[in-house]
């Protein structure tokens, strides 16, 4: 897993995904806090035309009635341990915000990757904690790919994959650009 992490906003326009999909992104994660299992077919589809694996957050019932590529758990989004087991061989991702014994404890329940953030002030959770970059060297060890999110521009990324990202999940500098497979492609650039 290394590339661009695009997590939908709220209700994302199909129009919009698209162009985020023909752009290019490794991993897709579909992020909606109302529930809507026709809206996340939809996405399931327009990603599996491109071949991007689909991750839901929050939701591991929802990952499984979509049979959707796995999950993604926050603190509060359920036992990790638990969703291991019923994800099968499915992915499975856990916030780990700023700290790493969180992610130790993470990769050792059966977390295929970890993410650490916000790496920068975001709008979309402006009060998220802060994970200094070099949170990322000391997490190499994990031997998991680690994913930053937070307040990434195509601008500021690459010092994040230099620190030690693999994956950069993104959501407004990618889904309010002008031009999104554009600024999608600029960020697959950043990988090369």
């Amino acid at each position: 897993m290394r590339g661009l992490y695009a997590v939908t906003p709220d209700g994302v326009d199909p129009g919009r995904l698209r162009a985020a999909l023909q752009g290019g992104v490794a991993l897709l994660q579909y992020r909606n806090k109302k529930r809507d299992s026709a809206h996340a077919r939809e996405v399931l589809r327009l990603a599996r035309e491109h071949g991007v694996p689909v991750i839901v957050n929050d939701d591991v019932d929802l990952a499984l009635e979509l049979d959707a590529d796995g999950a993604h758990l926050g603190r509060d989004d359920g036992d990790l341990r638990t969703a291991r087991r019923r994800l099968g061989g499915r992915l499975l991702g856990a916030s780990c915000y700023n700290d790493l014994g969180r992610a130790r404890a993470a990769v050792a329940a059966g977390a295929d990757y970890v993410a650490f953030g916000s790496v920068f002030p975001s709008s979309t959770k402006p009060g998220a904690v802060r994970a200094p970059l070099d949170l990322f060297g000391e997490a190499k060890a994990l031997g998991v790919p680690l994913a930053a999110i937070g307040g990434i521009t195509t601008e500021n990324a690459p010092q994040v994959i230099a620190a030690g990202a693999h994956l950069l999940a993104v959501i407004s500098d990618l889904f309010d650009a002008s031009d999104i497979a554009g600024r999608a492609r600029r960020y697959g650039k950043l990988f090369a």
